[in-house]
């Protein structure tokens, strides 16, 4: 009796902490609406700065690819950034830098001036990218965690269906006007992230890793569902990050070879244990196949993909590209509430294969299309609308939300920035290519072509993920560690061996 009236007065608490964890992953999570906003108002506003600065298709698809390429600068500085500042002070870095660069795109008066706003968005990107998932793993409940970092994919695909309406809603103004509108505005989402980032406390993470243990319990407590919970997380934390299980206060000594910026390079990319070099190539491999399967083809050049298809109108292209990211971000907001009831491995595995038919399906109708250029075929026009509708729902059920989500959820705490910080520069590099190759790519292989290469890079996709990711759901960020083999000597014995148990139970369930 007095354990269910017990139960009964957890329940409350622990639901008002999951609502207190969702919230600060809310406002994190917010940053990555900068990178979704530039993806879809590039999508529209290309249509017109080609027209207006009567560049080329290089140009231009150099233009469109090369914000990626620059991340790269954000996302290895953030590494090191957040490791300093702390990671909510990062996204207000990373918010300040994006709203300089989206001043300069729009009040861009040619090519040159327009280049170099994107170097200063993208630096502001690859912080926001890198920052927001790190943190929201790091305050996320167990029970919780995949639900909670799949915000920042939720918030790109809400980033970019803004985009696509401000394309839509500027498209009438002047032709000189218009496209930088589209640009300059994206400085207002920018500002406002900035402000709302002073309502959501420090990671617990990063706070034991300075060695305030007192400011970390206060965090951990909001975020738990018992006190017990949230000791047993702060002793996690507290091992993973090197301080002795016994040693306790408001703040203490954080062992120096544990915090060593050269140690961690070496134990992350010089002299990883295989482990660790397991965890890495797991991170590059998703982030890799993520943007090699051809999402930023579909997304960035949309309208392109649909003119080809036989939608030549203005409005009805830009119309249609709306269609795309409505049906993206439903299905991203599906994913939220899939990722820890079916599992990553399930919704992955899903994912990758219906976007393997649906690529099959684009190619096949663009081909179609491209061989009757005097003649609308009305069958392959609407597979090509439909197969696009079908990728993004696909994409976004799985692959979209799960390359932060479970890279944020591999890393030891002690290389996890770093970590992280890897993957989004496979991911940049990888969506830089793939962005700035399309047009040429289209014109060597016709446009069906491309989309059936990516169908084959998708294919191994599938293989990749098949053979080589185990599922994480349930476990802690800790404990997840230990299913890819690391080992802690400062855990202990009683400790680790509850861990490993834990772990044994999700290999079996998964085999």
């Amino acid at each position: 009796m007095a354990s269910a009236k017990l139960e009964e007065a957890v329940e409350p608490r622990k639901k008002s902490n999951v609502k207190y964890a969702s919230f600060c992953a809310i406002l994190a999570s917010m940053a990555s609406i900068i990178l979704g906003y530039d993806i879809g108002v590039m999508s529209g506003a290309a249509l017109y700065i080609k027209k207006d600065l009567k560049i080329t298709d290089v140009q231009l698809e150099i233009l469109m690819g090369i914000l990626n390429v620059y991340s790269l600068i954000g996302s290895f500085a953030a590494g090191r950034t957040s490791d300093w500042i702390g990671r909510r002070f990062t996204v207000v870095f990373a918010a300040a830098i994006f709203f300089a660069g989206s001043l300069l795109m729009g009040f861009a008066v040619n090519y040159a001036m327009l280049m170099a706003g994107r170097f200063v968005a993208g630096v502001g990107v690859g912080y926001a990218i890198m920052i927001a998932p790190v943190y929201t793993a790091e305050i996320s409940p167990a029970s919780a965690r995949g639900f909670l970092t799949s915000f920042p994919e939720v918030f790109i695909n809400i980033g970019i269906l803004l985009g696509y309406v401000s394309n839509y809603a500027f498209a009438r103004l002047p032709l000189y006007l218009g496209w930088r509108v589209m640009l300059g505005i994206g400085a207002v989402p920018s500002a406002l992230l900035a402000l709302m980032v002073f309502g959501m406390p420090e990671s617990p993470r990063w706070l034991v890793m300075k060695g305030r243990l007192a400011d970390a319990m206060a965090v951990l407590e909001k975020t738990s569902g018992t006190p017990e919970e949230a000791a047993e997380r702060l002793a996690d934390i507290k091992a993973a990050a090197g301080i002795p299980k016994d040693l306790d206060g408001d703040v203490v000594t954080v062992p120096k070879e544990r915090n060593g910026e050269r140690q961690v390079w070496k134990e992350l990319i010089l002299s990883p244990t295989p482990a660790i070099r397991r965890i890495l190539l797991s991170a590059v491999g998703l982030h890799f196949f993520q943007q090699a399967s051809g999402i930023d083809s579909v997304v960035l050049y949309s309208p392109r993909v649909f003119k080809s298809a036989g939608i030549t109108d203005d409005n009805k292209l830009l119309g249609t590209t709306c269609a795309v990211g409505v049906t993206k971000t439903l299905f991203i907001l599906v994913a939220t509430f899939l990722l820890d009831k079916v599992g990553r491995r399930p919704l992955l595995l899903t994912s990758t294969g219906g976007m393997i038919i649906s690529l099959i399906g684009l190619g096949t109708g663009l081909t179609v299309v491209g061989h009757h250029p005097d003649a609308k075929v009305p069958w392959a026009v609407a597979l090509c609308l439909l197969s696009v509708l079908a990728y993004v729902s696909f994409f976004s059920i799985g692959l979209g939300p799960m390359t932060s989500v479970y890279t944020s959820e591999i890393f030891p705490l002690r290389v996890r920035a770093l970590g992280f910080a890897v993957g989004v520069a496979s991911n940049r590099v990888t969506s830089g290519v793939v962005s700035m190759t399309f047009l040429s790519l289209s014109k060597a292989i016709t446009i069906g072509g491309s989309f059936f290469l990516y169908s084959g890079i998708a294919a191994l996709a599938w293989v990749f993920f098949f053979s080589y990711l185990p599922e994480t759901r349930g476990l802690t960020l800790e404990e997840t560690g230990k299913l890819f083999g690391v080992e802690d000597t400062d855990v202990s014995g009683e400790e680790n061996a509850a861990a490993k148990e834990k772990v044994v139970e999700m290999r079996t369930s998964q085999t």
